[in-house]
């Protein structure tokens, strides 16, 4: 006798998860604590927390000298955006990323140090690999690295 498969609702579009097959379903609370929150009783009787965090994702997007078949041409600072050819790079996008990995976090790493400013690392595996002394500063800082995955996931898809 073969066992009975259980039954799973029929998913909406909107709430799907088309990579686990399981509904959107995040508990959300609009009340919080009111006028009556709790005292974190932040050091020093401080009155807010602030905390720092830099995304570090420099040679772990998408790009054909990385082997994907097409370079990364959306997550950038410049506008003008156009979808990715197969096959081609975009070197104003790898001139972003470049310019972040060679100049852009040094700056603001000095910056931190000089304040005593301890930042989290929003950080990408690969990114990581490609740049050593990078991970060795955040280390030696004494900053916090926090996982953004190994590489670049495509979200850019839409489920339909």
């Amino acid at each position: 006798m073969a066992s009975a498969k259980p039954m799973v609702p029929a998913l909406d579009a909107e709430n799907a998860d088309p990579d686990k097959g399981t509904k959107y379903d995040f508990p959300r609370d609009l009340i919080g604590y009111g006028r009556h929150p709790p005292n974190p009783k932040w050091p020093n009787g401080a009155k807010i927390a602030v905390s720092f965090v830099i995304n570090y994702e420099e040679g772990a997007e998408r790009s054909v000298l990385n082997g994907d078949s097409q370079s990364e041409s959306s997550l950038h600072e410049q506008g003008g955006d156009r979808p990715g050819r197969i096959g081609e790079r975009a070197i104003n996008v790898e001139s972003d990323y470049e310019y972040g990995s060679r100049v852009g976090i040094w700056r603001m790493l000095n910056l931190f140090e000089a304040h005593k400013m301890p930042i989290t690392a929003y950080a990408v595996g690969q990114a990581l690999e490609k740049n050593p002394e990078v991970t060795k500063a955040f280390q030696s800082g004494g900053h916090e690295i926090a996982s953004h995955a190994y590489r670049w996931i495509d979200y850019h898809r839409t489920y339909r």
